[in-house]
């Protein structure tokens, strides 16, 4: 799976920078919070993020300057977020460069309908590749998988059985299927080798994810792997 796209929070309200970055993780973003206007421009040039939520009124360094600085350099989205409703006040922040503005008090869903909306148009969020198991992130050149950024430990053939569940969400894969998946070489194992390492794996899962059966047996077919049930609650 592809890498998501990468969200900088610059916000000095530190609950509302916490709210906006677990409503993007939860939307399957990876999210940065910078809770100051000071260092911001050396990170969007080292970093390289995806898009910019950008406060206005920061200290240190205000959002109209961060964003003149920016835009001498790079053309990253940046969604201006001000307390100033006044119109005059966000028409400063899109003269500066910045492409959109939202007012507060922030709702967290909007914003997020706004970062999609942008990263869409510019490329850089592809719709049809993303869907609401994003959640899930795997990482085929570093073998590695991730719940919400979090990393799971897992062993190679855990990884593997992984990997191979995360391709189809909801599809029932036989045991036959798996045993090719986590044994290159061939050899054969019985079934019950099978569903330890699907046990072991749930197990895994469980921990991260706090859904009762992630991974569900279907009775003479094989195994499945649902997210559902936690992607509902967010």
């Amino acid at each position: 799976m592809s890498t998501p796209p990468r969200v900088l929070v610059v916000e000095d309200e530190i609950i509302i920078s916490e709210i906006l970055r677990d409503y993007l993780i939860a939307d399957g973003f990876a999210a940065d919070v910078i809770n100051t206007g000071e260092g911001v421009v050396d990170f969007i040039r080292d970093e390289h993020p995806d898009l910019v939520l950008l406060d206005l009124m920061l200290p240190e360094v205000d959002g109209v300057r961060i964003c003149r600085e920016v835009r001498a350099f790079s053309d990253v989205p940046i969604i201006m977020v001000t307390a100033k409703i006044d119109e005059a006040d966000c028409l400063i922040g899109l003269g500066v460069g910045a492409d959109d503005y939202v007012c507060k008090p922030v709702k967290p869903k909007e914003v997020v309908a706004r970062v999609k909306a942008i990263l869409r148009r510019t490329a850089k969020l592809d719709f049809h590749a993303q869907t609401p198991q994003s959640a899930l992130q795997i990482d085929d050149s570093e073998c590695r998988a991730r719940w919400h950024q979090q990393i799971i430990d897992l062993t190679p053939i855990e990884f593997r059985l992984l990997a191979l569940f995360a391709k189809k969400i909801d599809r029932v894969y036989s045991r036959d299927t798996l045993m090719s998946a986590i044994y290159l070489d061939g050899r054969y194992v019985s079934d019950r080798t099978v569903d330890s390492h699907v046990k072991n794996l749930r197990r895994k899962l469980i921990a991260v994810t706090q859904l009762d059966n992630p991974i569900r047996p279907v009775y003479g077919m094989g195994y499945k792997l649902e997210l559902n049930e936690k992607l509902n609650e967010k």
